[in-house]
């Protein structure tokens, strides 16, 4: 799972550079994901800019990270590709996540 994470100080910013999280690795991913959230400790900020397909098994496993979040700690999405926003809208989860509107990005 090629996920990388850093801290700005006060959140921990998560890249995934997958091009996919469908049931093939949701798994892998959410475990990967709740290990970043907990040994940082920090509100976390998921950039999505690489994912170009998501399936329900993706979707499952962010949800599962988002109730999973320490208290007081939260889990916010960034750089939706038009086709996981797309999902996002159509299941309403763009309503359950916090989503930060799509930045143009010059160098990913």
């Amino acid at each position: 799972m090629n996920l990388t994470a850093a801290n700005d100080g006060k959140t921990t910013i998560i890249i995934t550079r997958e091009t996919r999280i469908d049931a093939v690795n949701a798994t892998q991913f959410k475990d990967v994901m709740r290990e970043i959230i907990n040994d940082h400790g920090k509100p976390a900020l998921l950039d999505l800019r690489y994912v170009d397909f998501m399936d329900s098994s993706g979707l499952g496993a962010l949800v599962a990270v988002h109730k999973a979040m320490p208290p007081g700690l939260s889990l916010t999405l960034a750089n939706m590709t038009p086709n996981v926003e797309r999902v996002f809208k159509l299941t309403r989860m763009d309503s359950v996540f916090q989503v930060l509107p799509t930045q143009q990005q010059e160098n990913g």
